[in-house]
């Protein structure tokens, strides 16, 4: 076995592959070298430096990246991987109308909203009203169990505000669903972060 370095030259989600300038052959790429789970496509972008286990050196599709990090100044994650990131907040749902029973669903990536496609949850602050004393939301990614996420309430007062803050996943469409009980519900959310 022998540990090599070379230049990430891109990485495949799909197939978990990646193709790898090494730095003794710097006009050949190798194609389809496999990449360790713990790298994803945030922390695998191109032109980032990378370690490569060679477990046969003479056979160059038996080895894996095992890991990569920045070359200068290119080839580092913007924003690190793996970590809560800010983001300006932005008002994502404006007093929307829930029935009681009902469930609206949004999508939070993309867009002027600062949250990437690719995140794989939210940091929100939501609140509702609602004419109905015990009234409360409920937050999950798109098609979850409802029960097993967020809940914002039970309101205590009818026609007053409750609201709460939070981290929720989103679905790998960056979608959310969020549901009103015990009456209906007029809904704000913002976001102001996300997790990659």
């Amino acid at each position: 076995m022998i540990i090599k370095r070379g230049i990430l030259q891109s990485f495949d989600p799909t197939t978990y592959t990646a193709a790898v300038l090494l730095f003794e052959a710097t006009s050949y790429a190798l194609a389809g070298v496999p990449v360790a789970n713990h790298l994803d496509s945030t922390s695998a972008v191109p032109n980032a430096l990378c370690a490569v286990l060679f477990f046969d050196e003479h056979n160059p599709q038996d080895a894996v990246v095992l890991a990569t990090f920045a070359n200068g100044t290119s080839g580092f994650p913007t924003p690190p991987p793996g970590r809560l990131t800010f983001v300006p907040g932005y008002l994502q749902i404006s007093s929307v109308s829930i029935a009681s029973g009902s469930i609206n669903t949004y999508t939070l990536t993309g867009g002027s909203s600062g949250i990437p496609q690719n995140a794989a949850g939210i940091l929100y602050k939501a609140f509702f009203s609602s004419p109905c004393v015990g009234a409360n939301i409920q937050l999950a990614p798109h098609g979850a169990n409802m029960t097993t996420y967020a809940t914002i309430g039970a309101l205590a007062v009818a026609g007053n505000t409750l609201g709460g803050m939070g981290l929720l996943q989103v679905d790998s469409a960056g979608k959310v669903d969020i549901k009103a009980n015990a009456g209906t519900c007029t809904v704000t959310l913002y976001t102001h972060g996300y997790v990659m």
